[in-house]
């Protein structure tokens, strides 16, 4: 049907006619148009003031929205010309993403508040291209005084169902929205095509990876139905009946990050590790990879023992050698022999206790040790402290792998090592980071450290990222006999509350300070990208601000408050760390902060979601 002043004249006068005297007024209009105007009218919308409600739960991240991201770019990229906004919702009516091909159609539509996480049913602004989709089931076109509120007749929109081909149900719909003088018929045929689109790769999407972890995991549990058995995945969580009774929801979160750490790099994995609540578990896993990624994983998992092994206490204890002479620093040890001593090699996180004990008996056999991790995760002061735990009376040597870069003279490398020390440890840091000339240096030193005659132990750190690299220094790994992989802090989320307590002590000295529960909640969810050291960092930035007391949510960084992981631009962050001040200063309301900052509140709320803020 074309739109021409004539029509939407017609449809004005009988909404009009409508509003005054019910369904007789809207006389010749179409039935799904007149049913959804007498819903809108029955569900309490006001024609001249109506308000949508903003739900901050919705999943930007959700299988539908992965699903129709590549449809709707493709739409942009297609009409860069053409002034609309398309945009993805779920079945409850909430925006979930929406991509601008015209900003100026967005700056408008943001003024109506279609927006992330916005609702837009129709008992919220009565008829329109999103909540009279999912009411009548079937791709409609609301165009201009078809909408029920008058805040939206400057509109059209074009929304069509986006239905499971699996189960049958409408997930969402797609719509596009422009200006009224701009819709054009062939809006309506696009927007089901698009609609068709995203359901076919829904069907893919299963039928590549959660398809097969679900395969996966109906094997398993039909083989070993008294065994417990876990299917993981990007939004998947599935455990068995024995798996939810024989172990609770901390220890179902450990054993999935310890078998996401195992399966970065190997198809099946069998490991057994201490739980933190003492019990040995051990572990059968199968990772299934759809598209040259991992989509999930299967785990069968089972308790070996409820007592704690011998190995894993070998931290416990720190035995502080005789002290002959009183200084201020001696007293200052025997002041805190009554406490354990600070050590980060205490940590109960499953991955950690078994890098801790690959290290150990690596550096006890006089084995030469790659040790792998993200930057930032410990590996260095690991390394070195696991060494002289083991030998109280040894020495170590630390390279830095691009000092080397230009250091001039390493012809007598023997006598770097020789010494009385009961062992020698050289620890190269930061290997990749060599160049040629670097690598050549190192070579020699490594060599030189294989021939000593004083018992030296090497050890490497490097960041795992490089290991899929063609650097120079992979022609050293011919030099170490064992690789030790540290995990991430985001995956030791039983660790972290001892490990900021720890470094709040270091860091603090005597004064008193401590966390409130908002505080370490924040810091439980956070990623922490560059792990301990930013940790550290954001401890710093917090003492700055509260040098005692009680530290709160706000004296830790912007970025703390925040779930994404995407680099941001200085303009970006700028703009993030003021919304988060803006927030706190408003005591969290989001209306009086939007006002702050001169931003509609649509706009507020599409960038918290985009930024990840958590405040």
């Amino acid at each position: 049907m074309p739109t021409t002043e004539n029509r939407l004249l017609r449809v004005a006068a009988a909404r009009a006619d409508f509003l005054d005297s019910g369904r007789d007024g809207a006389a010749g209009m179409p039935d799904v148009l007149a049913a959804s105007w007498e819903r809108s009218q029955a569900a309490g919308v006001r024609t001249e003031s109506a308000r949508t409600d903003y739900d901050a739960e919705f999943d930007s991240g959700s299988l539908l929205v992965r699903c129709a991201r590549p449809v709707l770019q493709r739409i942009g990229v297609d009409a860069a010309d053409i002034p609309l906004v398309i945009a993805v919702t779920d079945q409850k009516a909430r925006v979930v993403q929406r991509i601008d091909s015209s900003s100026s159609v967005g700056r408008l539509l943001d003024r109506v508040e279609f927006a992330p996480g916005f609702n837009y049913s129709e008992s919220a602004v009565g008829t329109n291209g999103v909540g009279t989709v999912l009411e009548a089931g079937q791709a409609i076109s609301i165009v201009g005084p078809e909408h029920f509120t008058d805040a939206l007749q400057p509109f059209a929109c074009s929304g069509a169902p986006i239905i499971d081909p699996v189960s049958g149900r409408v997930e969402g719909v797609v719509d596009i929205s422009c200006l009224t003088q701009t819709w054009s018929p062939l809006m309506h045929t696009l927007v089901k095509s698009a609609a068709a689109d995203i359901s076919r790769n829904l069907l893919l999407d299963r039928s590549q990876s959660q398809q097969a972890i679900f395969d996966t995991y109906l094997q398993a549990t039909s083989r070993a139905p008294r065994q417990a058995v876990f299917a993981f995945g990007e939004a998947i969580f599935v455990a068995n009946n024995p798996a939810q009774a024989m172990f609770d929801a901390q220890e179902q979160q450990t054993i999935r990050n310890h078998a996401s750490f195992l399966m970065r790099r190997h198809a099946k994995a069998t490991d057994s590790f201490v739980l933190p609540s003492g019990r040995v578990v051990r572990i059968r896993g199968t990772r299934i990879v759809s598209g040259g990624e991992l989509a999930g994983m299967v785990v069968l998992a089972e308790v070996v023992t409820s007592q704690r092994p011998e190995t894993a206490e070998i931290f416990s204890e720190h035995v502080l050698p005789e002290i002959a002479v009183a200084t201020q620093r001696t007293s200052k040890i025997a002041g805190g022999l009554s406490r354990a001593p600070e050590t980060i090699a205490d940590g109960r996180s499953p991955a950690w206790v078994r890098a801790c004990d690959e290290l150990r008996e690596a550096l006890g056999d006089g084995q030469s040790a790659l040790v792998m991790g993200e930057t930032g995760t410990g590996k260095f002061t690991l390394a070195a402290e696991i060494f002289h735990l083991l030998f109280p009376g040894g020495r170590s040597v630390s390279v830095d792998a691009g000092q080397l870069n230009t250091w001039p003279e390493l012809d007598d490398l023997d006598s770097l090592l020789a010494g009385q020390a009961e062992s020698t440890l050289v620890i190269v840091r930061n290997l990749d980071q060599a160049d040629t000339e670097g690598t050549e240096n190192l070579d020699s030193l490594l060599s030189a450290a294989r021939r000593a005659d004083v018992g030296a132990r090497v050890v490497a750190t490097v960041s795992d990222a490089s290991l899929d690299s063609d650097l120079p220094f992979r022609s050293l790994l011919s030099h170490f006999e064992v690789a030790v992989a540290v995990p991430p802090l985001r995956l030791r989320s039983e660790d972290i509350p001892a490990i900021t307590s720890m470094v709040l002590r270091e860091l603090e000295a005597a004064r008193t300070v401590r966390l409130s529960p908002g505080a370490e909640r924040l810091i439980a969810r956070y990623s922490w990208p560059r792990n301990v050291t930013q940790l550290r960092e954001a401890l710093k930035h917090a003492l700055r601000k509260r040098p005692v007391g009680e530290i709160q949510e706000q004296d830790l960084p912007a970025y703390c408050h925040t779930t994404s992981r995407r680099s941001l631009t200085p303009l970006e962050s700028a703009e993030r760390d003021a919304i988060i001040a803006a927030l706190a200063e408003q005591s969290g309301n989001r209306v009086a902060a939007a006002a702050h900052l001169g931003m509609s509140r649509s706009t507020l709320y599409r960038k918290i979601s985009t930024y990840g803020i958590t405040a």
